[in-house]
């Protein structure tokens, strides 16, 4: 049955739900894409007799420069507003997704790969706002006509002739090849509530570590889960948009936690049997104006 790529709504919740045929034409005039670019290529052909790594220096040298790592808040954050005003570095982002756009991901390794598609969609991301910045959040760029539908639908990349949607190399791709749900601490969304942006790119040689990193990091802070009494709890909604992830249950979700939360939220969850609320900031992972 064909769907569209999830249109996150004001609310905050973004879902994939069949949609009738005169929706569809409907939603097609308005400029909202319900295809998937992806669907035609094999992408999870790979060759793991391939030893070659890529270069992703001109990504961190990037990130040296602008990410944020030691915020109060907790949250890695991106200044934008730098580097929209640095036009030599702008060049270097602009290089260095041509180099990712120039390869053909299929002709490497698996863990290559992986550490390709995640680097390829921060980057993108990055780029995404810089080229609208200043706005408030991610959800103000679209090109539909749907406000507040963001940029996950439109194509903002090419890889070996493909045209891709940011959800086409999340759903279509990491999700469906890999199926480990740390996917969703690594690829960054460019806003408060989500997973910090990692400070070094994704390799080969560094996967498991960062998306473990990832994982702990987001479970034990406030926004990725929160439990306020012993019957009740508030955890990002990344859990609710993806439960199908996380066990496919509240109960595969609160193990999940289990399994990566520390100090006093370990010792919570330990005899928790309450329910959870969903909550998350959509507000710009920028610096506040200085």
């Amino acid at each position: 049955m064909t769907r569209c790529t999830r249109a996150r709504g004001v609310s905050g919740f973004h879902m994939v739900r069949p949609l009738p045929w005169g929706l569809l034409g409907l939603l097609a005039l308005a400029g909202v894409s319900c295809g998937t670019p992806a669907a035609d290529a094999s992408w999870s052909d790979h060759d793991p007799t391939n030893t070659e790594r890529l270069d992703h220096g001109e990504w961190q040298a990037l990130l040296d420069a602008y990410l944020i790592t030691d915020d109060a808040s907790g949250v890695h954050l991106f200044d934008y507003a730098k580097l929209k005003a640095n036009a030599a570095d702008g060049g270097r982002l602009a290089s260095y997704i041509d180099y990712l756009e120039g390869l053909d991901p299929r002709r490497y390794s698996r863990d290559v790969q992986m550490a390709y598609w995640i680097n390829l969609y921060n980057a993108v991301t990055v780029r995404v706002v810089l080229g609208e910045y200043p706005v408030a959040s991610i959800k103000e760029i679209h090109e539909g006509l749907i406000p507040g539908a963001g940029p996950w639908g439109d194509v903002h990349a090419m890889v070996a002739g493909h045209p891709l949607t940011l959800d086409n190399i999340e759903h279509d791709i990491l999700r469906p090849i890999w199926r480990d749900n740390r996917i969703h601490y690594a690829v960054n969304c460019a806003s408060m509530g989500c997973p910090n942006l990692a400070p070094e790119p994704y390799t080969a040689a560094n996967l498991e570590r960062l998306l473990e990193q990832g994982a702990r990091d987001y479970v034990n802070h406030v926004r990725g889960a929160e439990l306020l009494d012993e019957a009740f709890g508030v955890v990002s909604s990344i859990y609710y948009w993806y439960q199908e992830d996380f066990g496919n249950s509240e109960a595969g979700v609160l193990e999940h936690l289990r399994n990566y939360a520390e100090g006093d939220l370990a010792e919570q969850l330990r005899d928790f049997d309450g329910s959870l609320d969903h909550e998350y900031d959509w507000s710009l992972n920028a610096p506040a104006a200085r």
